[in-house]
């Protein structure tokens, strides 16, 4: 299952990539206003019918008539594990008279959790997105849903989606990325590749879980345009493009309402607007009532019974909640389970496969070419990649028994066989080029000094249950790092950490890679990009401020909240399109990276097509070696729009042999140009002149061209 990333030239928006090179409108990439093509006024967004849906829910209808109501509400709560190691963090159980399989719940995003065994321990999520590659992404969903089903796992609790609102998220390694276009484009085909198997994907958070501070009792103050443009598209893609069985509510409040029992959220979005036709969990702990819950368009009480149990009986006794509610609640969770064929195919007891390995050389493959393509080249002065040095100096504890390959919670992932440290990786490598190893500071710049080129790797731990309070490297690695660039210029700086960090030493640094935290292959991965045998092919799915100063969520108020309430003040302007309304300068922009060689994008050309635009550029590897680039368009709306500028809507990943050239086609639905004003407009076309910018991240844009609407 390795994946060729030149076979996966998949770009978000339904583009190609064709061979040759594409007309260039002019030398600088300006080009005249093209008119017609997307017409102003509402989007339609109703939602189209998935494949076997009819037939799953008609499948779940026959099964509830024949179901006692103790039988239904068997189905909407289900038991945690209380001691020991089982290897999935909750079930329901079977129902042997009608022959409905148990259902087993098993974490988590980054590989099959809750202590199991013989299991494959994933770059994170944040490496998966900054592959910025929905093929890299299928492929991983593929391979992580092949073990959870060889576990006897018939639900997967991932992805998570949630938007990095601040950078101190402590679970923000178990999510993707700031921006909600590409949040959507990984989405859908890391759930397709899950549900290929027998098992339930769940998205989850389901929303505004942005912080683990206060996470159980917060209440988080947003505007409904905010949640519909920034925090729903992730999850909007999940089920009506991926197709998710399950949705898992969050733990917070949102406007008021627990969001398990948020009709707004559930019904009114989550199942009428966008169609949703499967199970709805609560957050472990997350439910909070019973009739609220019951009216809300949720299911299932994980874990226990306290609401969704006796309280539930009792209250279709006392009329409060009509037995139809409860079918309907039984049918949501029997329309997942037949639409992704748990019912069909069977998966074995998880007591039977406890020891069993369903790792394998294939994941391990895959695990290290996600590595290598989501890891980010963020300054290079001519040091990577190493052109046979005479000896390696190899320093921090972060590379041997400190490294950091997963993070903690839910998205521990334990390692079948052996996790490759980055010294055991640049080790490996090396082959007779002498490699010393200095664990702390003391002797650090000697050992430094005395090397040809060194390696200095930092990293930090975070997880579920609290955030960061700095952005600065714990332990004195800082320090460190310091010391060790001032001893010798070609010093490599490794970063394993969740996500930003800041980087006081950044001058002196000869290079700084961004490997995150890179599961068991991390070591090898390293190496292999170090010495040149692959090249880092990441490109940042979040901004690095330059200070702690920067970014929205000033004050106490907007972050983590005043005790009671959390505002999301700053409104539409997350992550980089805060830098961006705001002029702020961060460390490094959203979407940068650099490659092993250099690229020249030309010609942007916009031509209508369908009730929308493509865009065709031109993009030529101008270097001496095979690279990969990935290829950026930002749409600026009119001014009466009142959105934030320069807004991700496409993207291709191109990789390209030296002096090849391609022309990528990136499409532009109408969708793309509609904005979500209110409650009563829903999504709209403004009409105005709309700029299209195409560049490297979402601070390097070079071509721009026009298109007028209306």
């Amino acid at each position: 299952m390795n994946v060729d990333r030149r076979s996966v030239l998949k770009l978000a928006g339904a583009a190609t990539v064709a061979a040759g090179v594409g007309t260039v409108a002019s030398a600088t990439g300006a080009a005249a206003a093209v008119r017609g093509g997307a017409a102003p006024g509402a989007v339609d967004a109703a939602p189209a019918a998935r494949p076997g849906s009819a037939a799953a829910a008609t499948r779940a209808a026959a099964l509830v008539a024949e179901m006692s109501l103790d039988e239904k509400i068997a189905l909407l709560h289900g038991e945690g594990w209380t001691s020991g190691t089982v290897g999935y963090a909750g079930r329901v159980l079977a129902n042997t008279r009608l022959g409905i399989p148990a259902l087993y719940l098993g974490d988590g995003p980054n590989g099959v959790g809750n202590g199991s065994t013989g299991v494959t321990q994933w770059p994170d999520s944040k490496t998966l997105a900054a592959t910025w590659d929905p093929g890299a992404a299928r492929a991983y969903g593929d391979a992580y849903g092949a073990e959870q089903a060889g576990k006897g796992h018939n639900i997967a609790l991932a992805p998570c989606i949630n938007i990095l609102r601040v950078p101190y998220w402590g679970r923000s390694f178990e999510t993707f990325t700031e921006d909600p276009h590409l949040n959507a484009e990984l989405a859908a085909p890391v759930i397709e590749g899950i549900q290929t198997h027998p098992v339930i994907a769940t998205v989850k958070h389901f929303a505004a879980n942005n912080q683990e501070t206060l996470r159980g009792s917060i209440d988080v103050v947003v505007s409904q345009r905010a949640l519909h443009e920034i925090y729903y598209p992730g999850f909007r893609a999940a089920v009506q493009q991926g197709g998710a069985g399950a949705v898992m509510t969050s733990y917070n409040k949102v406007n008021g309402a627990w969001s398990h029992e948020n009709r707004v959220a559930v019904q009114d979005t989550l199942r009428d607007a966008w169609g949703f036709d499967g199970l709805v969990m609560s957050d472990w702990g997350g439910t909070h009532s019973t009739l609220l819950t019951a009216h809300a368009g949720s299911d299932m009480e994980m874990p226990g019974s306290t609401y969704l149990g006796g309280k539930l009986k009792d209250a279709v006794a006392a009329g409060t909640v009509s037995e139809a509610t409860v079918d309907t609640m039984a049918a949501h969770v029997l329309t997942a389970m037949f639409r992704i064929g748990l019912f069909d195919h069977r998966l074995p007891d998880p007591a039977t496969v406890l020891t069993k390995v369903v790792s394998s050389d294939a994941h391990l493959r895959l695990a290290r070419s996600i590595s290598v393509q989501g890891s980010v080249l963020l300054k290079n002065a001519q040091v990577l990649p190493f052109t046979r040095p005479s000896s390696v100096a190899v320093i921090g504890g972060a590379a041997d028994a400190g490294t950091r390959t997963h993070g903690g919670g839910s998205g521990a992932v334990t390692a079948h066989g052996t996790v490759v440290t980055p010294l055991a990786g640049i080790k490996a490598r090396a082959g007779d080029i002498p490699v010393t190893y200095t664990q702390g500071l003391t002797g650090a710049a000697d050992a430094a000094r005395a090397a040809d080129v060194a390696v200095v790797v930092a990293a930090d731990y975070t997880g579920e249950g609290s955030d960061r309070t700095t952005l600065a490297l714990p332990d004195g690695q800082d320090e460190l790092i310091a010391a060790v660039t001032a001893a010798n210029p070609r010093t490599v700086v490794v970063l394993n950490t969740s996500g930003s960090v800041l980087m006081p030493w950044l001058d002196d640094a000869g290079a700084v890679l961004a490997n995150w935290y890179g599961g068991q292959e991390q070591g090898s991965a390293l190496a292999a990009m170090l010495f040149g045998d692959e090249e880092p092919g990441g490109r940042l799915p979040e901004t690095f401020p330059a200070s702690e100063q920067q970014g929205p969520a000033k004050t106490t108020a907007q972050y983590p909240g005043d005790g009671v309430h959390v505002f999301y003040d700053e409104g539409l302007a997350v992550g980089y399109r805060w830098y961006q309304s705001s002029g702020e300068r961060p460390l490094f922009p959203f979407g940068h990276g650099l490659s092993y060689t250099t690229f020249r994008l030309s010609g942007l050309r916009l031509e209508r097509s369908g009730d929308g635009y493509r865009a065709s550029v031109g993009i030529r590897n101008t270097g001496h070696r095979t690279g990969s680039e990935v290829v950026q368009l930002y749409l600026t709306a009119p001014a009466a729009a009142g959105e934030p500028s320069r807004q991700l809507k496409a993207f291709a990943k191109v990789t390209l042999d030296p002096g090849e050239s391609r022309t990528v086609h990136l499409g532009l639905p109408r969708e793309a140009f509609a904005v979500w004003q209110t409650p009563d407009t829903g999504w709209t076309v403004v009409p105005g002149s709309y700029t299209v910018a195409v560049g490297r991240s979402s601070a390097d844009l070079p071509l721009e061209a026009r298109v007028r609407i209306g």
